[in-house]
């Protein structure tokens, strides 16, 4: 998380100083005051929406455990297992499989998966992107990755590259790798973490998300690149290949080769 938390903080200063310096520039001691005033009400702004908004891309509704216990069973498990508090749990109606996470800190932490991804994995691989995602909330990546999600938001329906940048920016693609290594060892199966991952992976290429709009901002969240690589598609790749994934996976479980 360092590394890219670092990067994020350097963003966050950058934005700050040309927001206060052209205040000075233009209307002096006040402007000073307006543009300190504006930058705490864009940081609570940016802190509120980020679950808000990304949630409401995905039209996610939060689930009950009445209401599907074997998915809360497979997460109090391994929250028990990681030492985490039990995330809240929503469900999108996007047939294409894909899950998230999003939080400012493991209390707050909600992981959301989509209806194809529950119809689509066994419960071996179901459980393997669970521990994929709650390694992101051990190693504090939702931190980083939401707050540049909510700031993504606010420039989400200004043209696509400045959205995909920003996301790129600060929410570099290796965070995956590391995520994949800690949800294999707490799921303790490396192979149906890969085998998820070819699933989802096929399937996002057959039925992408639009890259636009809010979805835009929320892309980098999620266990896989949920939009096309085509044209200006590929601008908005947050996501390390799927092959070297599974790859990495397959060594780390012995997988002769």
């Amino acid at each position: 998380m360092r590394g890219y938390g670092i990067r994020a903080v350097v963003l966050a200063g950058v934005l700050c100083a040309l927001v206060l310096v052209g205040a000075y520039e233009g209307l002096g001691l006040a402007g000073l005051s307006a543009g300190t005033a504006f930058i705490f009400a864009v940081g609570w702004v940016v802190y509120l929406s980020s679950e808000r908004s990304v949630l409401a891309a995905l039209r996610a509704r939060p689930v009950s455990e009445v209401e599907n216990p074997g998915l809360y069973r497979l997460v109090r498990e391994l929250c028990r297992d990681a030492r985490l508090s039990v995330p809240r749990l929503y469900v999108s109606p996007a047939t294409q499989p894909n899950i998230l996470t999003v939080g400012c800190s493991s209390r707050s932490a909600a992981v959301c998966c989509t209806e194809g991804l529950l119809r689509v994995l066994s419960q071996g691989e179901l459980r393997a992107v669970l521990a994929h995602e709650l390694a992101h909330v051990s190693r504090r990546d939702t931190l980083v990755s939401s707050w540049s999600a909510g700031l993504a938001s606010l420039v989400a329906f200004v043209p696509g590259p400045l959205t995909a940048l920003l996301v790129q920016f600060t929410a570099p693609s290796c965070r995956e790798y590391r995520a994949d290594f800690d949800g294999a060892m707490l799921a303790g199966d490396p192979m149906a973490l890969a085998s998820a991952l070819r699933k989802i992976d096929s399937s996002a290429a057959d039925a992408p998300l639009p890259a636009r709009g809010l979805l835009a901002a929320a892309g980098h969240l999620m266990i896989a690149h949920p939009f096309s690589l085509r044209g200006i598609g590929r601008l908005f790749r947050t996501h390390p290949p799927t092959g070297e994934r599974v790859r990495r996976l397959e060594s780390l479980a012995g997988y002769p080769r």
